[in-house]
């Protein structure tokens, strides 16, 4: 009797230890790719040779909230742009720390329609990575984009929404850097 628990125990641990190395970091991987989080490598999209669609035209637009008690002001630089697909654009949103301490954040993106999601590439974004402002510091943060050509034809408009978070807690409340 013991030794069947003993055995099923060994088993379970050597299951456990199989899902978190073979499982796991595919599963991770792909939820940083579509909530567009994590490290950098697994996060940012590899820029595609797609020829540019001349004969379309796409609104993009951008728009910024702030999560819980995220004392920052956060927003575009830009508020909408119209791009051809398969066009490299560049916009930038503006962050500013008004409190007296420093802090780190963290920016998580969402696409609307859903059916877009797949084909707005961010090839540089600040929500690859987390971003520290010290005491009353400002900062451009740039998003490098583009949208798909194989786009659906009849998606005209793309709205793309950064919700930002306070993070300075689950970091240790240490920022080392800052953006300039």
């Amino acid at each position: 009797m013991h030794k069947a628990i003993v055995a099923k125990s060994i088993a379970g641990v050597f299951v456990m230890f199989a899902f978190a190395i073979f499982v796991m970091p595919p599963l991770y991987r792909l939820a940083c790719d579509v909530l567009g989080i994590g490290p950098q490598e697994y996060s940012q999209y590899s820029e595609a040779a797609a020829a540019i669609d001349t004969s379309r035209t796409v609104k993009v637009q951008f728009i910024a909230t702030n999560q819980a008690e995220m004392p920052w002001k956060f927003q575009p630089n830009v508020f909408e742009v119209e791009v051809h697909p398969g066009e490299r654009s560049e916009i930038s949103y503006f962050a500013h720390n008004p409190t007296d301490r420093a802090m780190v954040a963290q920016a998580v993106p969402s696409v609307v329609p859903y059916q877009a999601v797949d084909y707005l590439h961010k090839i540089e974004c600040f929500c690859f990575n987390q971003q520290p402002l010290a005491a009353g510091e400002s900062a451009d943060m740039p998003l490098v984009f583009f949208v798909d050509p194989e786009l659906p034809d009849f998606v005209h408009t793309i709205t793309l929404s950064y919700s930002v978070f306070d993070i300075t807690d689950r970091v240790g409340g240490q920022v080392t850097s800052s953006l300039n």
